[in-house]
């Protein structure tokens, strides 16, 4: 019974009516929140921190981006291609690293020299992107291409130098050799790819006897090289030295020359000053300088004085001087005598 009346009272019941146009408008409701929502959800965009972006305006290259959030018009009008171009980026040229494994690849690896030998070249290329425009349209294969670039490069660069030169001392100049002809090749095609760096691992003949003949030669060139090394240190250290003494010699000579010059003028001054003196008054030069000389060729030596002009003898009380000399050091000069006639002695 309660069955049937829910049955009736759910048959009296009816679905509202919808009014005229309300179904069109549901619908243009539900199209209008779609393509709102497609278009916030493709008009912004997020670039990382080691990429930049190309924006394509119906897709034809028009602008790039940086780091960061940013706004486009949606799709088909503008679409992003974002690039790692501010990272680093390596390729092996002659083997590939999978894990902590060095895999070699031979046909890579493996060139003819200039003498005809084969020797095995293994190399590392840093790069970066310098220009995401030539980048994306210049080239198909960007890492592919600078293999192929770095691979025929370092074959054109071996294949002009002689196997000894380049697996001994030629090893640097090889690799800035090859880095020249693959930044020329990057520049000619517009590769829009910057090399930073190569480095060479290995340059070395094939593995076998034809190896260890070679390493021979090597150690037997390194040692050359360090006993030329040694003796260049040992040139260097001995060199400056003797050139040190030599200058010392020369300034002590120069010193001991200025000296004696000095010296030698001064002489020649004092002698012309005693000159000029003697030159106005010559006898009481000539006796100052015989009793100077006398003062110092008979130091201890008690000197009298008389005076010889006179003609008579003068009269020396010689016992009574020699007793007062005693008592005191001093020399003694007798007056000449007025009355003694002429021819006096002077002792």
């Amino acid at each position: 019974m309660d069955n049937e009346n829910l049955k009736q009272s759910m048959s009296d019941r009816k679905m509202p009516e919808l009014k005229p146009g309300a179904y069109k408008k549901i619908i243009i409701g539900i199209v209008a929140a779609f393509i709102i929502i497609f278009v916030g959800s493709s008009s912004f965009y997020t670039v990382q921190e080691q990429e930049r972006a190309a924006i394509l305006t119906f897709g034809k290259y028009s602008t790039e981006t940086s780091a960061g959030l940013h706004f486009k018009w949606p799709y088909p009008i503008q679409q992003v291609i974002t690039v790692p171009a501010e990272l680093t980026q390596r390729i092996h040229i002659g083997y590939r690293l999978e894990g902590n494994e060095s895999i070699p690849v031979e046909e890579e690896a493996m060139m003819i020299t200039g003498d005809e030998n084969i020797v095995s070249a293994d190399a590392v290329v840093q790069w970066k992107i310098s220009n995401i425009r030539d980048y994306l349209y210049n080239i198909d294969d960007p890492e592919q291409f600078l293999r192929n670039a770095t691979s025929s490069s370092i074959r054109a660069v071996i294949g002009s130098e002689k196997l000894d030169y380049a697996i001994t001392d030629g090893k640097t100049v090889i690799q800035d050799k090859v880095r020249v002809k693959l930044l020329e090749l990057q520049t000619k095609y517009n590769t829009g790819i910057q090399i930073i760096d190569i480095k060479f691992q290995d340059i070395e003949p094939p593995s076998g006897q034809v190896t260890e003949a070679f390493r021979e030669v090597t150690n037997a060139r390194e040692e050359k090289n360090t006993k030329i090394n040694n003796a260049a240190k040992y040139e260097n250290d001995l060199i400056p030295k003797a050139r040190g003494e030599a200058q010392a010699l020369l300034e002590n000579a120069e010193g001991e020359k200025k000296s004696r010059i000095l010296n030698a003028e001064g002489d020649v001054a004092q002698f012309n000053a005693i000159y000029k003196e003697y030159k106005n008054n010559p006898n009481v030069t000539e006796s100052r300088l015989i009793l100077e000389t006398l003062e110092k060729i008979l130091p201890n030596a008690q000197i009298f004085i008389t005076n010889s002009n006179s003609d008579t003898v003068n009269y020396l009380p010689l016992n009574e001087l020699l007793r007062s000399g005693s008592n005191s050091s001093t020399t003694t000069t007798t007056p000449p005598a007025t009355t003694t006639p002429k021819g006096g002695d002077t002792q």
